[in-house]
């Protein structure tokens, strides 16, 4: 079963996969304690209306980025938004209402 990782490029597919999974877990659990932190008790609220923009721009924005990253070098499309998202994680420490926290989980879900 671990002779695939034996293919350097699978290795290295299997491990940005890894480290991506971990990236989001983490920032999930940090989004549900920052919702917590801001609204107390209606956190629940403030993540279901978090999850529901995600899954809208999901199902709105999927098709336009697949064929606008069919034109665009995809090497370089990934590695820029993976800094987005960076960005935005680096951002979500400062955010004082959750208005903020609305507007900073919808800019980086223009995942393909």
């Amino acid at each position: 079963m671990l002779d695939v990782l034996a293919d350097r490029t699978y290795r290295h597919l299997f491990a940005a996969q890894v480290v991506a999974l971990l990236g989001t877990g983490l920032a999930t659990v940090a989004l549900g304690l920052l919702a917590y932190d801001l609204a107390g008790d209606n956190a629940a609220m403030v993540l279901g209306t978090v999850f529901t923009i995600k899954m809208v721009a999901y199902v709105g924005i999927a098709p336009i980025a697949g064929a606008f990253a069919n034109r665009v070098n995809r090497r370089a499309l990934l590695v820029g938004l993976d800094l987005v998202r960076a960005g935005v994680a680096l951002c979500l420490p400062f955010v004082t209402e959750v208005w903020q926290v609305y507007i900073l989980t919808r800019i980086p879900q223009v995942n393909l």
